[in-house]
């Protein structure tokens, strides 16, 4: 669908998408506002009016340049008249003008005109939609602006002095197009009742008769048309002020001012380019024209080969073949410094390199068994323990709780694995557990534990199985009975083994060892819950009568191992081992910066983070050194696998493409475990995975890290920078800076990199919800005596076992209706979820799932007409249903992805909790949150985030439950708001956001555990009027915890008493009419808006809101907390409901602890 933009109309020519060049954008406001344009009857006629009005009067004979701008006749420069000495150079500002004294050739004042005449054609294409900028597209517009014809020579020409500004080189047809014609789709076995996409008018040029059409492509790569709105009162293009996926559902807009500026710096650029170029010729004492020819070779684009590969000219030496034994890093550093494609992206004094380190042996202070140290020997070749390992193993057999905190590949296993077996030596029967945060460490210590017992006789049986989610029912009898060392995660002792504490009591009689490994992943909310856990584990081990389970935990390095140890456990006697012992080789680490599009124009803006890091890969690759990259998100990830098999193809070495995967979360099981068995065996070359690879899993030895973009932090960028060199051989780290300000501060100063302290981890024992949801999974695992039981669970237990239980004659506290009969599943620890939708691949009638997508990110990712991604591959969404939790998609080959356009409402459903806010009428309320989302389109864009298509779909709703709190606007602040002309929207949004930036002053919470609705800019400055009326209240959900929540929206409220510092207007009258400060706003100094606050106010999209009221037949407390000097006082305020008076109170609050 075609909005905002007219198509003109072509005789010959083929709808591909036009690069309309895109850049990072900003936040604000929308326009509705069309201007019309008549069409015009070709692209000449298009392009020779928009050169009027760029160039009025411009001639099209002669090129001026510097030295000769008012001749009328280009100076022919003879070979004599070459002047010997080298002549003056002068340069202005940094990335300006070359000037020169020498005159310039005929033939490259006619080449210049060349050069200026596809500048102006390819810049106005770039305004058209689906217009490639294919050779024979912009032929004859730029020959009718010469007077001449257009040679393939001469573009090849200018290529040769402009290399790094112009893409010239041969493209497969299929891959540019922006819609999937029918003809592919019943190729690749689709449904024939899909649209009929057909691009029309399709270009013959470069076709060839077998399974490829090629066509020459030509594109400027040095610069981008900024993306531009119509301005709602001038309706002129003007910059935007909002995101993309916020943004209007239509095509961008250009600039005349804009498409001038852009033109004009490139002519200017080509002069100066020219300019250096004769320059050099004159001190190297060489004829221009000739040497120009030699050049011009190089960049002549080649037909692509007969195999069909679409081949890219190269211009740099790779490897023929991939080494068996690689250089050292030093050297492979060296080499890729000198390829055609370095221009200085290592940033000044971001190569660091870190000398290699003698390993510091320990001995212990007991015997080993002859049969456990021939088992070391024999499957590591271990003969030595290093400081750390024996300093811990001493300290455990000493009977004391361990926890490790040295660097990756540290050698921490052991730390674990002997003591274990050196129980079962002891006892048979002994017990060890293994806790893991993700399946796949599961899995690798469990192959390293089999090794081991391989070589020690009378052991080699012993049951040493993973227990998880993917084990086997049949299977789980035989693990729990006879088990002997079971590797879990969290989620297992949450759900299944402390709920079945009766069936697991021989296990739990007998556990000598408990072991949570990558402790420092048990932060904020999921750390939370996990000290729960590991209470109620301890908890039920002291009533079977074992009371002895010594507990070890290894982290990577933290500010306070010792202290979060403390906190997950509930226990002391901790001994902390953070010195390292062990060997590590020669490390380089690079800080290296995405170049500029045009090196020596920094104003072109940086080019493709992703292209740069996927170049870099395959460099590495290529020159046998194994590497991981890390990306921060799984659609990064599939972008990035997408671009090192693009790259592997310019490079003519399509093989490499089998030797490289993906990892990340979301694959189906049986593909997890083949990727890790073949990373682990060494058959795959390279790996691009999110965050799931971070951890100490061993995949075999790696050379490099690549991290694409800075992580969330120092501490993940140095957990990830460990996963190289776990050999102790030398090894790469490098850190490609993408253009986003923190990315940048880095660039400019990675010295903090390399001397930022590590942050501490925190976990929140005083979230009420999370506490009383493990109290009463604890009750029905074994009642609570609140008095014994205080040590595990802290001092609220018997105000909440009084309030919230069910007490016996016996003084016992029991477990609550309301969470019978299964608790656990009341208590969801992660961001797990229920109900995935399936994606199905129906490719050639294939019926395959790929993957399963959490509903959280389904209607972000899965929508009629969008691009899905996986492994690197396009797929396009034929049929989704949300009912059925299915989604169907077929393979295509398209260079483009799409960004879904959507809106969210949160909703409250139910109150279950009320608190009066002090000094104030407002009240907070607390209870179950409905999130509906809807994508109602999506801009089809490229790999450069140049727009191709907007396209309108209606997709159902999707719907998400979960728990928070909300605040109802008071009907004073919005009459405020009114009287002004200030948007309600726009001020409850900034309230929100207020609030949520400041939430981590006063919560333990993670980055994302709470969201808000953010208000959406087309739905809530609309220009006519809408049926979407929005309540005036402030919203949070907790967006991890499911439907039960996770208790962290619940003390949003805390932030009220520094709202005074938000600077936005509207968001300042609502907090302070919240807090019952209304008299405090000076309703006459508040500027009016919209003018005044840059935000159109539009129709009005916001109502009162009305009070949610509680379920049917219950009745709520309303609660007000008082705080004086003589501490802090609950009052109840009255109830609020339909039921009975006498009936059961609901009341779910948190109590701050002073």
């Amino acid at each position: 669908m075609s909005l905002n933009a007219e198509k003109p109309s072509y005789s010959s020519s083929t709808f591909y998408h036009a690069p309309n060049h895109m850049a990072k954008l900003q936040a604000n406001t929308v326009s509705n506002h069309v201007v019309r344009k008549r069409k015009r009857n070709s692209l000449l006629d298009d392009a020779e009016a928009a050169h009027e009005n760029i160039f009025p009067g411009a001639s099209t004979n002669v090129v001026a340049t510097n030295a000769y701008d008012g001749s009328t006749k280009p100076c022919r420069v003879s070979k004599n008249s070459i002047p010997k000495e080298k002549p003056s150079l002068l340069r202005r500002c940094s990335s300006t003008i070359v000037e020169s004294t020498i005159p310039w050739p005929d033939q490259l004042t006619t080449l210049a005109q060349t050069h200026r005449a596809l500048n102006l054609v390819y810049t106005f294409c770039c305004t058209r939609k689906h217009l490639a900028t294919s050779f024979a597209n912009i032929k004859q517009a730029v020959e009718g602006y010469m007077k001449r014809d257009l040679l393939i020579e001469d573009v090849a020409k200018i290529k040769a002095l402009v290399p790094r500004s112009i893409n010239f080189s041969y493209v497969d047809e299929s891959s540019i197009q922006v819609t999937v014609s029918e003809e592919l789709y019943r190729r690749e076995g689709g449904r024939h009742n899909y649209p009929d996409f057909a691009m029309k008018n399709a270009s013959k040029e470069g076709a060839q008769t077998g399974e490829h059409k090629e066509l020459l492509l030509f594109e400027f790569i040095d610069g981008d048309l900024k993306r531009e709105v119509m301005d709602r009162k001038t309706g002129e293009p003007t910059k935007p002020s909002r995101k993309l996926g916020e943004e209007d559902l239509k095509m961008p807009v250009y600039s005349q001012k804009q498409m001038t500026k852009l033109i004009e710096k490139r002519n200017l650029k080509f002069t100066s380019v020219v300019n250096a170029f004769l320059n050099q010729c004159a001190v190297d004492n060489v004829e221009p024209l000739t040497t120009l020819e030699e050049m011009q070779h190089e960049h002549v684009p080649l037909r692509p080969s007969s195999s069909g590969n679409i081949l890219a000219p190269q211009t740099t030496k790779t490897p023929a073949t991939i080494p068996s034994e690689r250089d050292g890093i030093a050297k492979i550093i060296a080499d890729i410094k000198c390829m055609d494609c370095y221009t200085g992206q290592i940033v000044p004094d971001g190569h660091r390199v870190f000398d290699p380190q003698q390993p510091i042996f320990g001995e212990l202070r007991f015997q080993l068994s002859q049969n456990l140290v021939n088992a070391l020997y024999n499957t590591r070749r271990i003969t030595q323990l290093y400081a750390h390992q024996a300093e811990a193993i001493n300290n455990l057999h000493d009977g004391n709780h361990v926890i490790v905190a040295t660097s990756t590949s540290s050698g921490k296993s052991l730390i674990y694995q002997i003591p274990m077996l050196h129980e079962l030596e002891q006892d048979s029967n002994a017990r060890g557990m293994y806790v893991f945060p993700t399946k796949a460490l599961a899995q690798d210590q469990r192959r390293s534990m089999k090794e081991l017992l391989q070589y020690m006789p009378g052991m080699e049986n012993i049951i040493v199985e993973t227990f998880d989610g993917d084990t086997p029912m049949a299977d789980r009898h035989l693990v729990r009975d006879e088990g002997r060392i079971i590797f879990t995660n969290p989620d297992m002792l949450h759900i299944t083994i402390l709920p079945q504490e009766d069936k697991w009591r021989t296990f739990l009689k007998n556990l000598k060892l408990v072991v949570v490994d990558e402790l420092h992943v048990y932060n904020g909310l999921f750390g939370s819950h996990v000290a729960f856990i590991m209470r109620r584990l301890r908890r039920i081990c002291a009533a079977v009568g074992n009371r002895h389970v010594k507990f070890i935990s290894c982290s990577a390095t933290i500010a306070n191992p010792e202290q979060h140890m403390r906190a997950i456990f509930g226990i002391e006697n901790i001994k902390l081992i953070d010195f390292d012992g062990s060997p590590s080789g020669r490390k380089e680490f690079l800080c290296w910066n995405t170049p500029f599009k045009d090196p020596r124009d920094p104003s072109s803006g940086r080019g493709d983070t992703i292209a740069e890091a996927a170049r870099l890969f395959c460099q590495l690759i290529l020159r046998g050194v194994r590497v991981i990259a890390f990306c921060r998100v799984r659609k990064q990830c599939e972008v990035l696998i997408t671009a090192v098999r693009n790259e592997t193809q310019n490079l003519e070495r399509p093989e490499l493409a089998a030797r490289i995967m993906g990892y990340r979360g979301g694959y189906a099981r049986q593909d997890r475990r083949r990727i890790e068995q073949e990373m682990f065996d060494g058959k795959l070359m390279g790996i691009v995975a999110t965050s799931a690879l971070e951890l100490g899993i061993d995949i075999g030895s790696l050379d490099a890290v690549v991290t694409v973009g800075f992580p969330y932090s120092i501490a993940n960028l140095r957990q990830q920078s460990g996963r190289a060199g776990r050999r102790n051989r030398d090894s790469l780290s490098v850190l490609v800076g993408d253009s986003f300000a923190t990315d940048q501060y880095y660039m400019e100063n990675p010295d903090e990199i390399f001397t930022k302290p590590n942050c501490e981890v925190q976990v929140d024992l005083q979230n009420t919800l999370v506490l009383e949801g493990h109290i009463q999974c604890a009750a029905f695992e074994m009642p609570i005596h609140p008095e014994q039981d205080r040590i595990y669970f802290g001092k609220q237990l018997p105000e909440i076992a009084e309030k919230r239980m069910v007490k016996d004659t016996l003084g016992f506290y029991h477990c609550n209706k309301r969470f019978r009969p299964n608790p656990s599943k009341h208590v969801a620890i992660r961001d797990t979820e229920n109900g995935h939708f399936a994606v199905i691949d129906i490719t050639n009638g294939r019926n395959i799932i790929l993957e399963e997508v959490e509903p959280s990110r389904a209607f972000f990712t899965i929508y009629e007409g969008g691009i899905f991604l996986h492994q690197g591959y396009t797929y396009i969404v034929k049929e989704f249903s949300p009912e059925q939790k299915y989604a169907k998609v077929m393979r295509v080959k398209v260079d483009w992805t799409t960004q879904q356009r959507d809106y969210t409402d949160v909703d409250p459903m139910e109150t279950e909790a009320i608190r009066r806010i002090p000094d104030s009428l407002s009240r907070a309320f607390y209870g179950a949150i409905r999130i509906r989302a809807v994508v109602f389109g999506f801009f089809k864009v490229d790999k450069k985030h140049r727009i191709l298509d907007a396209v309108q779909v209606d997709n159902p709703p999707i719907d998400i439950f979960s728990k928070g709190m909300w605040l109802d606007i008071p009907k004073i602040a919005i009459e405020i708001l009114n009287s002004r002309r200030i948007n309600v929207a726009g001020a409850i949004h900034a309230a929100e956001h207020a609030i949520l930036s400041l939430m981590p002053q006063f919560v333990i919470s993670m980055p994302g555990d709470v969201r808000t609705e953010c208000k959406n800019a087309l739905k809530e400055f609309a220009t006519k009027e809408t049926s979407r009326k929005r309540p005036a209240r402030l919203t949070f959900y907790d967006a991890k915890g499911g439907a039960g929540g996770s208790g962290i929206s619940t003390k949003a409220e805390a932030c009220k008493e520094h709202n005074t510092i938000m600077s936005k207007v509207g968001s300042e009258v609502v907090l302070k009419c919240l807090m019952g400060k209304e008299r405090e706003i000076d309703v006459e100094s508040l500027p009016w808006g919209p003018d005044d606050e840059k935000v159109p106010a539009g129709v009005a999209t916001i109502i009162e809101a009305s009070m949610v009221r509680p379920a049917r037949g219950t009745r709520i407390e309303e609660v007000m907390i008082k705080r004086d000097k003589s501490g802090v006082q609950r009052i109840c305020l009255g109830t609020v409901g339909d039921g009975e008076e006498n009936g059961e109170i609901v009341e779910i609050k948190g109590e701050p602890q002073d």
